[in-house]
């Protein structure tokens, strides 16, 4: 009886101890400090278990350490950078040079080596993207590595590893890597023939314990595949019926996909190789895999970048941060979560008030309800602004694209918000290009027919509940 009456204290005590854990020895950033105080203030007990699972610094972890594949990208990183410096360095399109600001940035931020013989397809439409690289798993000789942030037991899911069981088969070295959380309805069973077949597969961050995983809030989001370094994807999509349009509570999917040949696929590979080995702690001979099998005659300049909570620098938003200042006419955002940190905010009204015609688009039908509302909390200071903001309402809207003056364009797995930001592996391609940029300018443009704008008036008409619920959710953004 005497433990029970102290309970309460003891309760207390504890959750005193984890918040001062949470504010000094931490070192968060303030506004995730907040959002997990408000959670331990408000849940005391169910505060600390999510705290658990949700709450670690993944940062401070010291099993991550630099890079191995990027050691053998340097030399060539250093000879760039200077002939950079030295405006020695040759543009396809001379345009890019005004962007030397940017790909300085990546290269020394990111390591991440500019390259310009990519001849690049874009897809917006799932079965289009999903043909293409099937045709290209039967077509491949030598490996195929294949990283999916959701992989899902359905139809698509199961044609695509029965055509990668097919392969390993043959012979070929096939890979698949797949996020334990996102991926988590896939298992031993689905996976079975094609590890008889003699394919590889291995999950990031599983859970070492039954139902119970501490890291499920690291999630690997990255999409990438690489085959016998000859050609690549990546993009939004993951594998799933959905992402075909034949989900009912989704309808139509619009996502956008790259299709890369070029030395490019060096730089995405060198990500690939880094997540594979975390994974299942097992070097790969760089040598075979960090290189490309044939010249290529393309032409589309590119950067591959990539961020996540083992980096010090959120690569990705410096990325986006530095587009937006960039911009002098238009800047076109698609993202189906818009929750920017401050200083996303910051960029985004100075181009407005700059005089950049911004267009931002998300979904209007919402599939997170808490990460929607704290989306339109941020809508109200951009439309005083005068942000043009479209709400997509032909399916549900997946793609992460930025498109900057119909010359600059990124498209990746990062979303415009603070756990792309923060806590997601991403990677993003930046395509140095006015005629890929062009096109991805000319889909948002074909989207706006699809979508309907939402005026200062329609926002003010906000419910009160849905403005309390939003105002709500903002506070707890860092963390959602």
């Amino acid at each position: 009886m005497y433990w029970f009456g102290q309970a309460p204290w003891f309760l207390l005590v504890l959750n005193l101890l984890l918040a001062l854990t949470v504010v000094f020895l931490e070192r968060r950033d303030i506004g995730v400090t907040w959002a997990w105080l408000m959670v331990l203030f408000f849940l005391p007990i169910a505060g600390f278990i999510l705290y658990l699972f949700f709450g670690q610094n993944l940062s401070r972890v010291k099993r991550y350490q630099f890079r191995e594949q990027e050691k053998i990208l340097l030399p060539g990183i250093s000879v760039q950078r200077q002939q950079l410096l030295d405006e020695e360095l040759h543009f396809n399109d001379p345009r890019t040079a005004r962007y030397r600001e940017l790909l300085h940035m990546n290269m020394v931020g990111d390591f991440s080596l500019y390259t310009q013989d990519n001849d690049v397809t874009v897809y917006a439409d799932g079965t289009e993207k999903f043909d293409a690289l099937l045709a290209d798993i039967a077509g491949a000789q030598t490996y195929i590595h294949v990283q999916y942030y959701i992989w899902q037991n359905d139809k698509l899911g199961r044609r695509l590893i029965d055509a990668l069981t097919e392969k390993a088969k043959q012979g070929v070295e096939v890979r698949v890597l797949y996020d334990a959380w996102g991926s988590k309805k896939i298992g031993r069973r689905f996976l079975h023939d094609f590890r008889e077949a003699g394919g590889m597969a291995a999950p990031f961050f599983p859970s070492r314990i039954p139902f119970i995983n501490f890291k499920m809030n690291y999630r690997n989001h990255r999409k990438l595949v690489i085959i016998d370094g000859s050609c690549g994807y990546i993009g939004g999509f993951n594998v799933g019926d959905e992402y075909l349009g034949e989900v009912k509570k989704f309808g139509y999917w619009r996502d956008t996909h790259l299709r890369i040949e070029g030395t490019a696929l060096i730089q995405m590979h060198a990500i690939f190789l880094h997540d594979w080995s975390l994974s299942v702690r097992q070097k790969l001979p760089e040598n075979v895999f960090l290189s490309v099998t044939r010249p290529f005659e393309g032409k589309v300049g590119a950067q591959i970048i990539s961020s996540g909570p083992d980096q010090s620098r959120e690569t990705i938003k410096l990325s986006y941060i530095k587009m937006m200042d960039e911009a002098r006419e238009t800047i076109m955002i698609q993202t189906p979560y818009f929750i920017p940190d401050e200083s996303m905010m910051t960029a985004l009204k100075m181009a407005i008030l700059s005089g950049v015609e911004v267009h931002l688009m998300i979904p209007k039908v919402p599939d997170h309800k808490m990460v929607y509302w704290a989306s339109y909390s941020y809508l109200g200071e951009l439309l005083d602004l005068g942000v043009n903001c479209y709400l997509y309402k032909k399916g549900f809207l997946h793609a992460k694209t930025m498109v900057v003056d119909g010359r600059l364009a990124s498209v990746g797995t990062a979303n415009m918000d603070i756990r792309s930001y923060k806590l997601n592996f991403e990677v993003n391609a930046i395509l140095y290009d006015s005629g890929k940029a062009g096109e991805l300018e000319r889909l948002f443009r074909a989207d706006m027919e699809d979508s309907e704008i939402l005026t200062v008036e329609q926002y003010k008409l906000r419910p009160l509940v849905r403005k309390a619920l939003e105002s709500f959710t903002r506070l707890l953004s860092p963390i959602l």
